[in-house]
């Protein structure tokens, strides 16, 4: 009886474990408890800016008062053109009260959210920390001729070295940042993936009639995933074997109808819809991530996340390294079973190109868990379990 409350009560310790790691902090009930904050608190919101900040493990915040806000909201900026300016206020580092006094050399050149998000081109969206005499910290933008705009004034809140909320002076700002912004129903993502190497996707979207179907899911929300061209052109001869019908849901497959960050993939594995999607037809692939890579397995390719060539939310626009294959128009692969060393005969095609397209073969190993809820879920119940036994142990 004694060894059951100790494994209960190791339980409970494993379970607040887990539930603390997941909401590691809100950048949203930090700032309200000060009003003068209301403003800034406000905009991260509208922008999106702040889910992306509780997102991130290690994170500065630059806040500016409400008077200080005024500076840019009377320019009548976008909202899009605000979240590229308060972008310059969310450093991808840790910055407290400590280390800010302790810069090497008295200087230092960090990343803002504008920069790793490739909004910014070259070292537009970094930003200049510099302890200048007197114990006062000043801060400015690459972009805007080094010049030190604002200043240290108070810590607002800080935890180290997961998050860490200052306040400054006034507003960062560049002409990058602050150039006009266009709307989502403004971007043209066939020009996009042409400009940024992906010609031979975009030709094949315009082909089939797609585009207007990913075009039309922008203002929503629109994750697309485009293979680089090198990797359409070898696929090319499969392509134009399959049906129009086909052709259609394969392109359909590279998109997701909703916004996904970086930061939000390689937060969170499982099965995701996609723009092909619907009824019975799954059409969906798993999103895993090792460390900074992640991966998308349709259980017939896997292809690996190669860069972010847009991020304007709501739209982000990924380079991936394979054209994705979807289970429902090819066999899936056998992950366990060895490939043979010789085969006589070889099949003429793997394209299940006919009635039975949108479903897979009886022989095909193909995942069915309500979405990889169930094999996450038992993922993270055999964490849980280990460390219960680990706790039961050590307290016995």
């Amino acid at each position: 009886m004694a060894y059951l409350r100790r494994v209960t009560t190791a339980l409970v310790l494993t379970l607040h474990l887990v539930f603390s790691f997941s909401n590691a902090h809100n950048i949203t009930k930090i700032l309200a408890k000060d009003p003068s904050f209301s403003t800034f608190n406000h905009y991260l919101s509208a922008t999106h800016l702040a889910d992306e900040i509780n997102r991130r493990q290690t994170i500065t915040v630059l806040a500016v008062d409400n008077a200080a806000m005024s500076s840019i909201l009377s320019k009548g900026y976008s909202l899009y053109t605000i979240r590229n300016i308060l972008s310059l206020h969310v450093l991808v580092d840790y910055f407290g009260t400590k280390k800010l006094h302790q810069i090497t050399d008295g200087s230092t050149s960090t990343a803002s959210m504008f920069q790793s998000t490739g909004s910014a081109t070259g070292t537009s969206g970094y930003v200049n920390i510099t302890d200048i005499k007197g114990g006062k910290v000043a801060f400015g933008v690459r972009d805007d001729d080094n010049q030190l705009t604002a200043r240290y004034i108070s810590s607002i809140f800080e935890k180290p070295y997961n998050i860490s909320v200052l306040h400054i002076s006034q507003v960062l700002t560049s002409p990058e940042a602050e150039a006009p912004t266009a709307s989502p129903s403004d971007l043209i993502l066939t020009s996009i993936l042409e400009k940024q190497g992906c010609k031979s996707f975009s030709d094949i979207l315009k082909s089939t009639g797609a585009d207007k179907t990913f075009q039309e899911t922008v203002d929503g929300g629109l994750t697309v995933f485009c293979p680089s061209d090198t990797a359409v052109g070898k696929f090319m001869p499969k392509f134009k074997a399959l049906s129009p019908a086909n052709k259609t849901a394969l392109v359909l497959y590279h998109g997701m109808p909703v916004y996904q960050s970086l930061q939000m993939l390689r937060s969170g594995n499982g099965a995701v819809s996609t723009l092909a999607t619907e009824g019975d037809n799954k059409f969906d692939f798993t999103v895993q991530n090792d460390g900074e890579d992640v991966t998308l397995e349709t259980d017939v390719v896997t292809a690996k996340v190669m860069g972010t060539l847009k991020d304007q939310e709501p739209l982000i626009v990924y380079k991936i390294d394979q054209v994705l294959l979807p289970r429902e128009i090819y066999k899936a692969v056998k992950k366990t079973a060895q490939a043979p060393k010789s085969s006589k005969h070889k099949p003429k095609n793997l394209v299940a190109d006919g009635p039975g397209a949108d479903a897979p073969s009886d022989d095909d190993e193909v995942a069915d868990d309500k979405n990889g809820a169930v094999s996450s879920m038992i993922s993270r119940m055999s964490i849980t379990v280990t460390m219960v036994i680990v706790f039961g142990v050590w307290l016995m």
